[in-house]
């Protein structure tokens, strides 16, 4: 390395490359970087620029403002890879369709507030819910957070992200009466559609934990059914008891199967059981025959954690079936519609009307009772 002046950095040549390299310090940090030439008193310059701007506070890091945000989103989709989350083909459907296109050719240094209040106001304009917009968002500001954590640091600032209020809360149940049109025409479709659908309704679980069950998962011994830890979106196993309905069913997926088979599979004409990947469109032709089309297979989740509080089991209990992981996720599933709230009218009538009763009964007897005259010893 040649010293140009001491505190002043150096230069000097790759071994197996004939660019120069300068290398200097900032904060105690030391940063390395090519030049970009192969002339030595061209690198002295580059120095010299790096060194100006840490001296008028423009310094920003090593390439930083080069640095564009595609490469922070490659960097995220790879985090995400490495850590094996679950959520990875839904961010790069939303980086690759609205993200990209919009933030994609820009330096990271240029996305600024104004940027993304414009963004927003594109997205709305195309009629994408504020629940869908605040998922593209968070992904945008999670990859400037990666950034701020490589070494060195791709960028130093992460830009204000706004959240917007979201409006758009289900509040979807699946009644009785439509539950057995369902199961009724599910049944008709095949055993795996009516299973897929019994465990969904009972349980209310997440149609990905569903679909990746195995057959060794099922203890019919013991009555059990048992999701190992980690295969769950909140990462904690659950073991729940079947329903004689649930264990009928679930012998019937069993059948002819090793224990590391998928439970539930279609039959191909040939005979081989073909794992299930989608089945959306039966859904919606099911909810349409049962007479509610909107209905989200997501809903069973809420009408299963309906239906163990109305059995009476605990709200604490009931989360741990149907998988939330706190109890104010729970109840952020308004787990109470107009039926539950006219019982409790009813119940609070009836309480009313008893108490009147009693009252008037009492009022009564203490007037049939014969006044008491004189002293007592």
């Amino acid at each position: 390395m040649k010293n140009i002046r001491r505190g002043t950095g150096s230069v000097y040549q790759g071994p197996a490359s004939p660019n120069w390299y300068i290398c200097y310090s900032v904060g105690g940090k030391t940063f390395r970087e090519s030049a970009n030439t192969k002339l030595e008193t061209e690198a002295k310059d580059r120095l010299k620029e790096r060194i100006g701007e840490i001296s008028n506070g423009s310094f920003s890091g090593v390439k930083v403002k080069r640095i564009k945000v595609q490469e922070l989103a490659a960097d995220m989709v790879r985090d995400y890879r490495i850590n094996g989350k679950k959520s990875l083909p839904d961010l790069e459907e939303r980086w690759k369709l609205h993200l990209s296109p919009f933030f994609g050719h820009l330096r990271a240094v240029n996305v600024s507030t104004d940027l993304i209040a414009r963004y927003i106001d594109r997205r709305q304009q195309e009629g994408a819910a504020n629940a869908t917009i605040n998922r593209e968002l968070a992904a945008l500001k999670r990859m400037f957070n990666l950034a701020t954590e490589a070494t060195p640091p791709k960028v130093t600032r992460v830009p204000h992200v706004p959240h917007l209020a979201e409006n758009n809360v289900r509040t979807g149940f699946l009644e009785q009466h439509q539950y057995e049109k369902l199961a009724d025409f599910f049944s008709g479709v095949g055993l795996w559609m009516r299973s897929i659908f019994e465990v969904g309704h009972t349980y209310g679980w997440r149609v990905s934990e569903i679909l990746n069950l195995r057959v060794k998962q099922v203890d019919f011994l013991n009555g059990i059914i048992r999701l190992e830890t980690g295969t769950t979106k909140n990462k904690k196993g659950r073991v729940v008891k079947m329903t004689a309905k649930v264990s009928q069913l679930l012998q019937q997926c069993c059948h002819g199967k090793k224990p590391d088979d998928l439970l539930f599979t279609r039959v191909t004409v040939d005979g081989r059981h073909k794992p299930i990947v989608d089945f959306r469109d039966v859904w919606a032709n099911g909810c349409k025959a049962a007479g509610c089309p909107d209905l989200l297979f997501h809903d069973l989740r809420r009408t299963g954690a309906r239906n163990l509080v109305r059995a009476g089991v605990a709200a604490h209990h009931a989360a741990k079936i149907t998988g939330h992981k706190t109890l104010s996720v729970f109840n952020r599933y308004d787990i109470i519609d107009e039926r539950d709230i006219a019982d409790a009218v009813d119940k609070l009538e009836r309480h009313q009307t008893s108490t009147a009763q009693l009252l008037h009964t009492g009022t009564k007897n203490e007037k049939a009772q014969p006044a008491r005259v004189g002293l007592s010893n």
